[in-house]
């Protein structure tokens, strides 16, 4: 008994610190996200449309053009004002997402308050891009 008691304390040990190593690397990951994403936000908030687009992701530009994404945001941004607060609600790493290619994405969302619009939740999504960087591969309201 004493023997395998033993034994599925040790397996128990391993397999935390082999998860808690998981996790730690998750979060690093999470954070430099979180980091790469909050500097595009604020372009985005700021109506840097332009700069929002030129720091997106590959993925991002083959997906929407400059012109495209400049004429979204004023169709979406503009009439909710301003935003009051942003409140962070998740931050979760994955390597799959749906619609688009397996890799290292975070997807974080706010609660936010707009001046023309109490509730929203904001969706973005960073993802390691082929340089190495975190960029924003994605962005919704709702």
């Amino acid at each position: 008994m004493k023997i395998r008691r033993g034994a599925l304390l040790a397996i128990t040990v391993l397999s935390n610190m082999i998860l808690t190593g998981a996790l730690r690397a998750d979060e690093g990951a999470e954070i430099a996200a979180f980091a790469a994403s909050s500097a595009w936000l604020s372009l985005v908030d700021e109506g840097n449309y332009v700069e929002s687009w030129n720091q997106a992701s590959g993925l991002f530009k083959a997906a929407v053009a400059n012109d495209q994404w400049q004429q979204l945001l004023k169709a979406v941004r503009v009439p909710l004002g301003k935003v009051r607060t942003r409140k962070l609600t998740l931050r979760q790493y994955t390597r799959t997402l749906p619609g688009v290619p397996d890799g290292e994405y975070v997807v974080i969302q706010y609660e936010t308050q707009f001046e023309k619009k109490q509730s929203a939740v904001e969706t973005i999504t960073p993802m390691l891009d082929k340089d190495g960087k975190w960029r924003v591969s994605g962005y919704y309201i709702k």
